[in-house]
């Protein structure tokens, strides 16, 4: 049975802005964007990974309020912790695949603690221990500005191959001994093929498609893809229109009329799977950091994209190792 495990989401975005703009405590159970607790379970859910996304430079500019990231990381590590603690009758945190599981034979639903973007690590080792401490269990080590791990995606081919600093190549296998999982969405083409190289554990690209389908910058490449099946990892099929449909092509666009079908996201799962096998391909719908004319813009219409799947033709036990097993394989052998 289709029981998905998403691997990002920017939901926590949503209730730390509007705690910050003076509105009412947020609750997981019920948010106003595309992923809730109410909606994971019509959606037959088994897990949610909730991000805390770092926000830009110049995001007052974007959202009318600034933050520290002490504040911030702080005000989404609540949320998160507080809404799970008052629905324990459905849904549980989880910090490893064994939690999920046993969350699932209780009846719920589960919710991981990510974070995107590793800025606020700062250079320092002993921030990553903090986080972890925190309750958070992967890291996407970057996002679209450089920071002290590496340097972000890139239209320029040169800057694209940059590698990790000195400071990522040793925080990546850090990260690892400690059971935090290796996010690698967003990063260069350089940076990720330092992590394949360096790490023995899988890696995952949380939210990435493929670059042949879709000529985007954050989308793998044939090469990529391969290696990151040697490795053993896993990428997330991102539900942006900029990311799965191939009209979008090379070009930067905050056009929010592109369309988004389940068709598309189908193609790109067909896609990795026949190039890097299924144990590839996982779910990571990047909602609530995406917009367009969305065919799936919520939780609760995953049921659309297993139908789409099934149309590639993937088999049954196919669409339960790309809705959760796949995942939990990786948490098994990457996740303490």
């Amino acid at each position: 049975m289709f029981r998905p495990i998403d691997m990002h989401c920017d939901t926590l975005m949503l209730g730390i802005l509007q705690e910050k703009k003076g509105g009412p405590q947020a609750d997981l159970m019920k948010m106003s964007g595309m992923v809730d607790f109410e909606r994971m379970i019509r959606g037959n859910y088994m897990a949610q990974f909730f991000a805390v996304w770092m926000l830009p430079p110049g995001h007052e500019k974007w959202f009318g309020c600034s933050f520290e990231d002490e504040e911030y990381i702080n005000m989404g590590t609540k949320i998160f912790n507080q809404s799970v603690a008052a629905h324990q009758d459905i849904a549980a945190a989880a910090k490893n695949a064994d939690e999920i599981r046993r969350n699932f034979l209780n009846g719920k639903i589960s919710a991981v603690l990510t974070m995107e973007d590793g800025r606020a690590v700062d250079g320092k080792l002993e921030n990553i221990k903090k986080f972890y401490e925190d309750g958070y269990r992967a890291m996407s080590i970057i996002w679209n500005n450089e920071n002290c791990f590496a340097y972000p995606n890139a239209w320029d081919a040169e800057a694209h191959k940059l590698g990790l600093k000195p400071f990522g190549k040793e925080a990546i296998q850090y990260m690892q001994e400690l059971g935090m999982l290796v996010d690698v969405s967003h990063l260069n083409e350089g940076g990720f093929f330092d992590c394949v190289d360096i790490l023995k554990k899988p890696i995952v690209a949380t939210h990435s498609n493929a670059r042949a389908l879709c000529n985007h910058k954050r989308n793998l490449t044939d090469e990529q893809l391969v290696a990151l099946a040697k490795n053993g990892g896993i990428t997330g099929i991102n539900f942006g229109p900029e990311f799965s449909n191939a009209d979008t092509q090379t070009a930067e666009s905050n056009d929010h009329d592109i369309n988004q079908t389940a068709a598309q996201l189908a193609k790109h799962a067909r896609y990795i799977a026949d190039k890097a096998g299924v144990a590839t391909v996982a779910l990571g719908t990047d909602f609530d950091g995406i917009s367009g004319n969305l065919e799936i813009g919520s939780c609760d219409k995953m049921y659309i994209l297993e139908n789409a799947l099934r149309k590639e033709g993937f088999t049954e036990a196919e669409l339960d190792m790309i809705s959760y097993r796949n995942a939990l394989r990786v948490m098994d052998e990457a996740m303490k």
